[in-house]
């Protein structure tokens, strides 16, 4: 009887290191937590601080502008630094910028503590997609940055909704300060646990504008500036848009139904997303603009608006997956500088989300936010489609 034929390396199944990929997952999950929770504690922190919510909005704006400002020279300074030491040190910042926004005695305070957080979030956000593809078999790139990947629905599905619900019960620091502890955890476990990898070599590094000027990376950002920006507007006010809408839906119960769809998007991500990326955009891009188009024309209801927070959901679940896989198959060598680029792209988004977002509200009313929705979903749908030979290739 002959012996069972064996698989060559290279044809064998790809192994990925799965409990360091989640930790990364963790990560994410504490960034993308950090940064929305203001959205979610709105009533809170008006009251507490004695501001407008307009006002209140700007500490997700200064969280924002730490990452815009951060995110860039962070990664550009930090290339050829060994990647776990890296990791370590991020979560620590996080640390730091939480239990300092739990102790503010003023929103100035606040705002400071949010910037840090932000500015932490750059780097971070910055190494960690090339970080993950360096430890995981280059066969399953996609399928290891989509676990990398899957705090950011996690964080909006279970963490934010969690979050707003300790903050309405016990007070909005204490949740802050849950999150300090657990980051704490997750850096220690990332210390014990995580296979490093070393930064990238100075032969492979190309200058900043050249990173630019590789081919569909400027559409690539394109896209990443105006789908978030159509995201952030109606995330981060989603609590007086449901207020005016009058559709007796309390915020973290919006944020719950929009989680859990979210995690059915990062699903059918990380099973399409090394085969189907291009169509993987172009669907997720138009499902927002049905959901914008749902809430504008029919949003009155609750069965509509929870339809449209499920389309929504869906549609964003794998966003940061997909587009950070595009930057990495464009960028190739230069993909740590192409991420920060991306990085920092995606937070002027949500500073601009809001800013922008505190003038519709506070101007025109929170019913405005889907119409800027769908406008922007249109362009951001318009260029995935015209970035067919580099940035979404067929």
């Amino acid at each position: 009887m002959s012996a069972p034929p064996t698989l060559s390396a290279a044809e064998a199944p790809p192994r990925l290191p799965v409990f360091a990929l989640a930790l990364m997952a963790m990560t994410g999950f504490i960034v993308i937590m950090t940064e929305t929770l203001p959205a979610g504690l709105l009533p809170q922190l008006v009251s507490s601080f004695g501001v407008s919510e307009g006002t209140a909005g700007q500490l997700v704006s200064a969280y924002a502008l730490g990452t815009v400002l951060a995110a860039i020279p962070a990664i550009t300074i930090t290339q050829g630094v060994s990647r776990k030491p890296l990791l370590v040190i991020g979560l620590l910042g996080f640390v730091v910028a939480n239990t300092l926004t739990a102790l503010a005695p003023t929103l100035v305070v606040a705002l400071v503590a949010r910037f840090i957080g932000g500015a932490f979030s750059g780097l971070l956000w910055g190494m960690l997609a090339g970080y993950a593809r360096r430890i995981s078999d280059p066969r399953a790139a996609g399928k290891a940055l989509a676990i990398a990947m899957t705090g950011t629905p996690v964080a909006l599905s279970v963490g934010t909704p969690l979050g707003t619900l300790v903050g309405t019960t016990i007070g909005w620091r204490w949740t802050f300060v849950a999150i300090s502890l657990v980051t704490l955890v997750v850096a220690l476990l990332v210390l014990v646990t995580v296979p490093n990898a070393p930064g990238s070599s100075a032969d492979k590094r190309l200058p900043l504008y050249r990173v630019v000027t590789i081919p569909g990376v400027a559409v690539i950002l394109g896209v990443v500036f105006t789908w978030m920006l159509a995201h952030n507007l109606l995330y981060t006010y989603i609590a007086p848009y449901l207020a005016q809408s009058d559709v007796g839906m309390r915020p973290d119960i919006a944020l719950f139904i929009f989680g859990v769809a979210a995690l059915l998007g990062i699903w059918i991500t990380g099973t399409l997303i090394d085969r189907a990326l291009r169509r993987l955009v172009l669907a997720a891009t138009s499902l927002f603009i049905g959901s914008g188009a749902i809430l504008l024309v029919a949003g009155g209801t609750l069965a509509t608006t929870m339809l449209a927070l499920v389309i929504w959901g869906l549609a964003f679940g794998g966003a940061a997956t997909q587009l950070q896989t595009a930057m990495g198959n464009a960028s190739k060598n230069s993909m740590d500088v192409a991420n920060a680029m991306l990085t920092t792209v995606f937070n002027l988004a949500i500073f601009g989300g809001g800013a922008l977002g505190a003038l519709l509200v506070d101007n025109l009313g929170a019913a405005s936010l889907p119409v800027s929705m769908i406008a922007l979903s249109a362009v951001a749908l318009t260029l995935t489609a015209s970035g067919k030979q580099n940035a979404f290739p067929r």
